[in-house]
């Protein structure tokens, strides 16, 4: 490129060093995978195009996050906030259950951790990044507006300094403080569900076990094994579907009757969202074997499942995730994709 600065293969390699983390910061800002990874793809092309212009007065990787930060609030104008169905209407007894869906742009969508994570070698560090991809603390970001989304990811998740983060968005410390003390109070005030979801990482020896006893009761579709292991508070979601359901009764009673289908499904794991998560293929009576039906996201707290959450998309979500639309009736374990 022009005035000396660096040849487009090693200008390539610094920008994409920074891919990842710069997905995850997107993702926190828009709450849909798809959205995150189009800014991203919007910000390197940007920061390509203009490369001969940076200076150099800041870090190659604070120029980035001034572009994506304003490619997001852009995308963000139209005023769309990505929710949960818990966000939107109130729990419907299963009596009065009905699958009623409504647009992509509505919710709040999974992402493999693998797209917004780093790669970490401080234990504490690598345990906050997980916690603010978790879907309950997505959902509590959507109700903040753009600017002091931005300032609460920067300045609590990213650890940095009011005066950084000020320089990134031309604005005063004092103005960075401000957005900063009014989304924290935001914040405080609604307690989302899912908040209290307490995850090790790695995960412990009794969330395994949990977690291990969850794909036995739901392979084996045993609903007496499975309210065992469910909070009698725990919430079901099913989007794109508005649908939710609160309680073992409701959750079980559902999955006999319109979910019927799924019995006999074989669950794969995944990372999603910093929790534990599978990959739900049900049986396909026209091809045989199993085809994808949910990536499946569980939030767990107190040694039991208290949240549920189950994306259908299967045609977005699989590709995703690196996972095959397809297995064979023989396949017993199926390693997720690289």
């Amino acid at each position: 490129m022009a005035n000396g600065t660096a040849a487009p293969t090693d200008l390539d390699t610094r920008l994409e060093a920074h891919r990842t983390e710069l997905t995850g910061y997107c993702y926190r800002m828009l709450g849909s995978s798809f959205e995150a990874e189009d800014a991203v793809q919007d910000t390197m092309v940007r920061a390509w195009r203009s490369y001969d212009k940076f200076e150099g007065r800041s870090s190659l990787r604070s120029w980035l996050y001034r572009i994506a930060t304003n490619v997001c609030l852009d995308m963000l104008t139209a005023g769309n906030k990505r929710a949960r169905p818990m966000d939107l209407t109130e729990s419907t007894p299963l009596a009065q259950a009905a699958l009623s869906p409504r647009p992509d742009n509505t919710w709040l969508e999974p992402m493999p951790d693998a797209r917004v994570l780093p790669t970490t070698g401080d234990p504490a560090e690598a345990a906050i990044a997980k916690e603010s991809v978790r879907l309950a603390f997505m959902a509590a970001l959507q109700k903040l507006p753009a600017k002091q989304r931005a300032v609460l990811i920067l300045r609590e998740v990213l650890a940095w300094k009011a005066s950084e983060v000020a320089e990134l968005l031309d604005t005063s410390v004092a103005s960075v403080n401000s957005a900063l003390q009014r989304a924290r109070a935001t914040l405080a005030e609604r307690q989302e569900p899912g908040a209290e979801a307490a995850v090790s990482d790695p995960l412990d020896e009794d969330q395994q076990k949990l977690l291990d006893r969850y794909v036995a009761a739901f392979e084996g579709y045993d609903m007496t094994a499975l309210t065992a292991l469910l909070h009698e508070d725990a919430v079901m979601t099913m989007p794109p579907f508005d649908l939710w359901l609160t309680g073992t009764r409701d959750i079980t009673g559902f999955m006999t009757t319109l979910g019927a289908p799924c019995a006999g499904s074989r669950l794969v794991p995944v990372q999603v969202n910093g929790l534990p998560g599978f990959a739900q293929y049900k049986p396909d009576p026209e091809k045989g074997g199993f085809t994808p039906w949910a990536v499946q996201v569980l939030e767990i707290s107190d040694g039991r499942i208290t949240g549920f959450h189950c994306f259908l998309d299967t045609q977005r979500w699989f590709p995703l995730f690196d996972l095959p639309l397809h297995l064979e009736a023989e396949t017993d374990h199926v390693e997720q994709g690289a």
